[in-house]
């Protein structure tokens, strides 16, 4: 359950960083969702291109403002003043601001062709979903069923395990 409640905040954190970069006109956009099997090391990429090094520091700036707003900050910010390519390190998720020859010349959607291309509004619907499971829940619990805590069915499932291994090695 903490892994979704964290993927659900991963999230809404990239559509706000999405935001940013319509909001500064950030041209191109892509959204990859990484695929875990590929080893790679965050959840999500965000790629775009600004026309002129200030707009490049201009989408960069509006993304932190944004993301400061929600009480998230890169965990380390590369290239701002050169501005040819501003990586903004959020660890669940990567922005990639390039300028028109440096996107050109990485290409990262072709090295993370694994990843799959998002849209904003993908992104939205997969945060909403496990929001109307959780009004479910609720529903359950005021029925007088008492739903159990991640940690209680984790313990559950480590037991049975263990009880079938023993099982097996008798």
């Amino acid at each position: 359950m903490q892994d979704t409640r964290m993927s659900i905040e991963t999230r809404r954190q990239v559509i706000l960083a999405v935001k940013a970069v319509e909001n500064k006109k950030g041209e191109d956009l892509t959204i990859l969702e990484m695929d875990r099997n590929s080893g790679a090391f965050t959840d999500y990429f965000i790629v775009c291109t600004g026309t002129n090094p200030r707009q490049i520091q201009a989408i960069s700036d509006e993304v932190q403002r944004l993301l400061k707003e929600a009480d998230s900050r890169p965990n380390s910010v590369e290239g701002y003043n050169q501005a040819e390519w501003v990586l903004l390190d959020y660890v669940d998720f990567v922005v990639h601001i390039f300028s028109e020859r440096a996107r050109k010349f990485y290409d990262l959607e072709r090295l993370w062709k694994s990843a799959t291309r998002l849209t904003s509004a993908d992104l939205a619907k997969k945060a909403a979903k496990p929001v109307a499971k959780k009004a479910a829940k609720k529903t359950a619990s005021t029925r007088g069923t008492k739903p159990k805590s991640a940690s209680t069915t984790r313990a559950a499932r480590t037991k049975s395990t263990a009880k079938k291994k023993a099982r097996k090695v008798s």
